[in-house]
């Protein structure tokens, strides 16, 4: 049976725990945009939190997660992360789809139905837009040899490592000109606009700086030439 803890309360902890985890400053505006409600809500909704001690808010506003509060956000972002997972990996649902129905069944789990799919899919693959559990900070994708689409190199070739999936219009768009995860991308041109002209298994396209931001790539290796000995 699903524990006491309401729905609500799951959204704001994951949110929290989430935006740590980018190596964001977490405080209400934070919280406010990340979720898309208004600053009176989320002031509402921290001030129950603290109340349960489920968060600790800092004299600065800064909103610190307690153990509780910790435990409860991994274990929502875990049953996200499996339910993503089933739905491409049993159901076949399109990539670009999974993120907003996952949002809905995750409070809906029940304990041993998670158990079966923590016991089926494991813990540790990505899901189907890259990502793993939780998200990464710039600085680990960084050091993992990532860089986003942005950042990219003229007249180069990428491969797409993962994709920031909470917008699905993003995720839509991004489908609909050819960039998925695991795919490849060629950048042409970085133009004067910061738009940038890429070619994708869908063809030539331009992407804007916002989305191209949201698409983090991997550079791809580059055949090694062995020069023949001479006789």
């Amino acid at each position: 049976m699903k524990n006491s803890i309401s729905i609500s309360k799951e959204d704001y902890l994951k949110a929290a725990l989430e935006a740590e985890c980018e190596g964001q400053t977490v405080i209400a505006a934070t919280l406010a945009h990340w979720l898309g409600v208004s600053p009176p809500a989320v002031s509402m909704a921290l001030r129950r939190l603290k109340r349960d001690g489920y968060v600790e808010v800092k004299p600065d506003g800064i909103v610190k997660l307690t153990p509780k509060g910790r435990q409860v956000a991994r274990r929502t972002a875990l049953r996200h992360h499996l339910i993503e997972r089933m739905l491409s990996e049993m159901f076949g649902m399109p990539w670009y789809e999974v993120h907003d129905e996952a949002e809905r069944l995750e409070h809906a789990v029940s304990p041993a139905f998670e158990a079966r799919l923590l016991e089926k899919l494991g813990e540790q693959g990505t899901c189907p837009h890259g990502n793993s559990v939780l998200p990464e900070s710039p600085a680990r994708r960084a050091r993992r040899g990532l860089l986003t689409l942005a950042e990219s190199e003229e007249r180069a070739d990428y491969t797409v490592a993962s994709l920031y999936e909470r917008d699905p219009k993003l995720l839509r768009f991004l489908h609909e000109i050819g960039i998925a995860p695991g795919g490849a991308v060629r950048v042409l041109r970085k133009n004067y606009d910061q738009t940038l002209t890429i070619e994708t298994d869908s063809g030539r396209v331009t992407i804007g700086a916002p989305a191209a931001e949201k698409v983090w790539i991997m550079p791809q290796a580059v055949p090694q030439v062995v020069a023949k000995k001479r006789g």
